[in-house]
């Protein structure tokens, strides 16, 4: 009876192992982002994280099969963190730029064109660059924009007074709208997401520095960058992409898989 018995345990262990076994885990993907970068990413009214970016992934993850997660990256040291394995990738309407490159980043194929633009107040006026010629002027640290003010738009920031850099575009926004500066130099989707949701702003009609977003991925990550990519690709091919890309409609006309 006991060996009949110790049979009978051993079998269900080792069905129980089998199961175990057969049991595959769902591989944690996470994407760093800024979380106040609307349309692209931020923080919606029911306390979640939404944007186009976001849906993108969360589409992509649901397509692939991979838990979905998110960590907010300090936006300055968004590639110190990617290194350091906080996250997978960095996707928040993030510009591709040559250092990005040069540093051996596998980076997706862009997805967004972008060009820079003033943010000012509507009674401010202001109707160019040349009128914020003498007056200070905000911009997000370790931003495209930061970097062509301190580069190819240095003359263009040599006539301000000064520029002030602030760790997230709210804070710019915050300085606008109380008066310490007079104009935020900053992303065109975001200055017209800001325009659209505040009332009282205007973009100035000039746009500066072209450029276009991607997705960054660590350099040994080339075949994670791949999968990603086809998966995206299946979502514009059957229609996801798109039906996402209606809710955002200020971005729409620059994405580059809609053309």
């Amino acid at each position: 009876m006991k060996k009949f018995l110790t049979l009978i345990l051993v079998a269900a262990m080792t069905l129980s192992l089998v199961a175990c076994g057969s049991k595959k885990e769902s591989k944690k993907f996470t994407m760093g982002i800024d979380p106040e970068y609307p349309p692209f990413s931020y923080m919606g009214d029911d306390g979640s994280y939404t944007g186009f970016d976001v849906e993108i992934c969360k589409a992509v993850c649901e397509k692939l099969g991979y838990e979905f997660n998110v960590f907010e990256v300090n936006w300055d040291e968004k590639l110190v963190q990617l290194d350091a394995n906080e996250c997978d990738c960095v996707w928040a309407g993030m510009t591709i730029l040559d250092s990005m490159k040069e540093a051996g980043y596998t980076l997706s194929a862009p997805y967004y064109s972008n060009t820079q633009v003033l943010l000012v107040k509507e009674d401010s006026g202001i109707a160019s660059s040349a009128d914020v010629a003498g007056k200070d002027v905000a911009v997000m640290l370790g931003t495209s924009g930061d970097e062509l003010l301190n580069t190819d738009l240095k003359d263009l920031a040599d006539t301000f007074n000064n520029v002030i850099t602030c760790d997230s575009f709210l804070k710019c926004f915050t300085e606008l709208g109380g008066g310490a500066v007079d104009a935020v130099f900053v992303d065109y989707p975001v200055a017209a997401s800001y325009a659209k949701e505040n009332a009282g702003y205007k973009i100035i009609d000039e746009n500066y520095g072209a450029e276009e977003y991607g997705i960054a991925f660590r350099a040994a990550d080339k075949e994670l960058c791949a999968e990603i990519e086809k998966a995206v690709a299946e979502l514009v091919a059957d229609g996801t992409y798109a039906k996402i890309a209606e809710k955002y409609p200020d971005i729409i006309d620059n994405l580059v898989f809609l053309r």
